[in-house]
């Protein structure tokens, strides 16, 4: 890392690839030298917790069984907690810890003691990067999985405790600004959600023109539309409304052209993601015709996190199918314009009937759920009209949000090459002082 940040004035090669090269005088110490593992410890009367990227949180624990608890071992504050399992599956969590509370634990974590060679905060440092470009390399298995011999025997190379406590304070400065920075964007993305649902939902509701007599749609979540709008259901305005095969999972192959659109290729601004999605061999028959989209079709998620997410077709590079996750609604043309119909279902009142619909012992929705959504409707050229109002005034939300959360990717990558470059000694933090708060001239006078 370059810039305002000075490097050690002589290095040496480490001989550990995620360390690089260090200050000449650091010293290379196995983990098992300087961190112990704790003996499993019950302590019930204490309240379950977990790690939470990178941090140690209370965890709801109303359905957490005595005997289970019972099982738990202690974490106390000023240990260190690893999360050694499934390292495949996440490769993004952080997975150690500094504790800051007494909790409990599942016996899956590794509870680590400090033989006080080194400094916590250092060490909170030390453990967050050896995780992020090291130990996510380590385990065995098809869960790889590791142990504390994994940790303890791999190496780390040493700085003097002064320096420890340099680098501990440089990081937790810079990145508690660089957090603040992360959530000011965060915020942003946020409002501008808002801010665009809110839009989408006047629009669909309402219309364009401010002075156009209302009446009571009769649909509670809708309240009031324009007078010579209709209430309908899907079902009045689609000629086909069916799901995905069950079954297709045998079929899918990389080696076929054709796509299997699955509820996470969908985004939420009304758009299929067919580079992110898996392809499949269709078998011939019914199915495959039953399934397969063509442009203007309206695709909504109904079942899974993603339940209500919809989409509308456009623009198909390759024969696309979807899976039974999804539902397919095939607008009637001259009746409709496919996507104002995308946009009233994700609206908050489109929102609003999905969320209530699938309440209750069922999860998700079914076809006919769907048929039975409620469409305020407007003549078609009208719908036209608010489809490209809606795109001229959603494309600056875009923009913006685009502009927010690249901002955001850069902010976490920034700090991540800050504590790996204070944590492996590329930078020398030892003369680092905090910039002191500018005092206005009239205040120091």
């Amino acid at each position: 890392m370059t810039g305002r940040y000075h490097s050690y004035s002589e290095y040496k090669e480490s001989g550990i690839a995620w360390v690089g090269k260090v200050p000449d005088h650091w010293q290379p110490v196995r983990f098992k030298h300087v961190l112990l593992e704790k003996k499993k410890t019950s302590n019930p009367s204490l309240e379950a917790g977990s790690i939470s990227f990178g941090n140690v949180k209370f965890k709801n624990s109303d359905n957490l069984s005595a005997e289970t608890k019972d099982s738990y071992q202690e974490v106390l504050s000023g240990e260190f907690l690893i999360n050694p399992l499934n390292l495949n599956y996440d490769l993004l969590s952080l997975r150690t810890a500094l504790s800051e509370i007494n909790v409990v634990v599942s016996t899956g974590y590794i509870v680590l003691l400090s033989n006080g060679r080194l400094i916590e905060k250092y060490t909170r440092w030390l453990l967050q990067q050896f995780d992020v470009a090291h130990m996510k390399t380590l385990g065995s298995g098809v869960r790889q999985t590791i142990n504390y011999s994994d940790i303890g025997n791999s190496f780390f190379f040493e700085p003097s405790q002064d320096e420890q406590t340099k680098i501990a304070n440089f990081l937790d400065h810079e990145t508690a600004k660089i957090d603040i920075l992360i959530d000011k964007q965060q915020q942003l993305i946020k409002l501008l959600k808002e801010k665009r649902q809110a839009v989408i939902s006047h629009a669909v509701t309402k219309g364009l023109n401010p002075a156009a007599p209302m009446k009571d749609s009769g649909v509670e979540w809708l309240g009031e539309v324009p007078e010579h709008w209709v209430t309908l259901r899907i079902k009045q305005i689609a000629s086909f409304i069916t799901s995905g095969p069950r079954g297709w999972s045998d079929f899918i192959s990389e080696e076929s052209e054709d796509i299997f659109l699955q509820s996470g290729d969908l985004n939420n601004e009304l758009e299929i993601l067919p580079h992110k999605a898996k392809k499949v061999i269709a078998p011939k028959g019914a199915e495959g015709v039953r399934t397969k989209l063509i442009e203007g079709d309206v695709v909504v998620c109904i079942t899974g996190a993603n339940t209500g997410r919809v989409a509308v077709v456009q623009n198909l590079t390759a024969t696309t199918y979807i899976n039974q996750h999804l539902s397919l609604i095939r607008p009637i043309e001259d009746k409709v314009d496919a996507t104002f119909i995308g946009y009233a279902l994700s609206s908050q009142g489109g929102r609003a009937y999905f969320d209530v619909t699938q309440y209750g012992l069922k999860e998700g929705l079914s076809l006919s759920n769907v048929a039975e959504a409620p469409l305020p409707l407007p003549p078609l050229n009208e719908q036209k009209n608010i489809v490209q109002d809606l795109h001229a005034r959603l494309s600056a939300f875009s923009r913006i949000n685009g502009v927010a959360e690249s901002q955001v990717e850069l902010l976490k990558e920034r700090r991540t090459a800050l504590i790996s470059a204070a944590v492996t000694g590329k930078i020398d933090v030892r003369n680092w002082q905090p910039a002191q708060p500018k005092i206005p001239m009239e205040a120091s006078a």
